[in-house]
């Protein structure tokens, strides 16, 4: 096993070791990516965050090797587990080539905002690379990458040829970056200061607050589900409930919606989505749906209206940040549901969605369709969907993205 030239450990330490419990043993042999602080039965010295440690199983067969974490729950995140390989540049370049690889087709004139690198189910262990337009967005949500910066930038730079390089940092590893001289937010490349991108998605453009805004400006993941409520909405009227920057109401009105409502708490919100509008302004399609706002509670405000739709779309943020949440999330989601329901028309179509990783599909899934039977309502054509190509789930962390279409059925005459 050779020294990684991009690795933080000094070249006068050994290599670090370490050996597992049989369950994590398991797990990792099995694809699982992480290794929890209390599953490391034994290593040969202390390790540096970002370092490389090296996974020897048993019987001291090369099991894995991943990055080393000594401040987090997650001590190791896999990278490799197979037959022992030299870590150096080539290395890497060719792990960021095939992560490219998979992406092949995304990118068209037409769309121009797309996930490059979704962390560990990627390869790349709690690491997201996004483009919008010429810019890229990488977001970090550990320190281990803190060693590796300048040869990200540079992979990236190589592979992409960005005019931009923005940083993101996730609240656990902000601190990290800053005491090495990092900011969230700040350029890694290019001279643009700007907060604000316009990008294309499916033709529509959009504006992608890459330095402020939530993720990394935008979220993408939903870009599947979007051109499908664009392929249905002619002529009919359609609400977006937690509406945020408006994705949906997009889509819908450029599909030939006859009229798009925006539900949503935040002004701030609503205000995006607004600027999303002016910027397809010279689309006659959409000038012609009419558009309304509302800024209220969702679960408020869908309980007391009388209001109904012809496509009602709820997609909130996640109910559960941790595990501990995951009974009253799917308690709420079943609420959403039945809400959500009463404001479908006859013949309608309801689009529920989770982002919710504590929550799994089934339990998502039936939390809805429970709902809907609770409604007497007859329905079917029911239609399930998760992750778009280029946001690739390999374990069940990672699984958070869901949602379901419900049609419900005209009333009999």
């Amino acid at each position: 096993m050779s020294s990684s030239p991009t690795s933080s450990a000094s070249p006068a330490k050994p290599r670090l070791r370490l050996r597992l419990t049989p369950a994590a043993e398991y797990a990792i042999r099995t694809g699982h990516p992480w290794v929890y602080a209390e599953r490391i039965r034994e290593k040969n010295r202390e390790g540096d965050s970002g370092e490389i440690a090296v996974v020897y199983d048993r019987k001291d067969r090369f099991l894995a090797l991943g990055l080393y974490d000594p401040d987090s729950p997650i001590r190791f995140r896999a990278l490799y587990s197979g037959k022992p390989v030299m870590v150096d540049d080539d290395w890497w370049r060719a792990r960021m080539a095939a992560s490219l690889a998979r992406r092949e087709g995304v990118v068209t004139d037409q769309t121009n905002g797309v996930r490059w690198i979704n962390g560990e189910s990627d390869g790349w262990p709690a690491m997201v690379v996004d483009q919008y337009a010429r810019t890229l967005v990488l977001k970090l949500y550990s320190a281990v990458w803190l060693p590796r910066i300048a040869d990200l930038t540079r992979w990236l730079r190589e592979f992409l040829k960005p005019e931009r390089i923005v940083l993101r940092l996730s609240r656990n590893a902000t601190t990290s970056f800053e005491q090495a001289g990092y900011q969230d937010g700040q350029n890694l490349w290019g001279d643009d200061t700007s907060g604000s991108v316009v990008f294309l998605e499916d033709g529509i453009q959009f504006w992608s607050d890459v330095v402020k805004g939530q993720k990394t400006g935008f979220f993408l993941d939903q870009r599947d589900n979007r051109r499908r409520i664009g392929q249905c909405s002619a002529g009919l009227d359609v609400l977006n409930a937690f509406s945020f920057s408006g994705g949906f109401s997009l889509h819908a009105a450029r599909g030939g919606a006859r009229s798009v409502t925006d539900l949503d708490i935040s002004p701030h919100a609503l205000e995006s989505a607004r600027r999303n509008f002016e910027l397809n302004a010279a689309d006659a399609r959409m000038a012609a749906a009419r558009y309304n706002s509302v800024q209220a509670d969702a679960f408020a405000w869908l309980e007391r209206s009388t209001e109904q739709f012809d496509i009602v779309i709820c997609d909130p943020p996640s109910m559960a940040k941790r595990e501990t949440e995951r009974a009253g999330a799917i308690d709420a989601y079943h609420r959403l549901a039945m809400q959500s329901i009463a404001r479908v028309r006859p013949g309608g179509l309801l689009l529920a969605a989770s982002c919710s990783a504590h929550v799994t599909p089934e339990e998502f899934y039936a939390a809805v369709t429970e709902a809907a039977r609770r409604s007497g309502r007859p329905f079917g054509d029911e239609v399930y969907t998760g992750h778009a190509p280029d946001h690739p789930a390999t374990f069940d962390e990672a699984r958070y993205l869901k949602a379901v279409y419900l049609r419900f059925e005209p009333r009999p005459r």
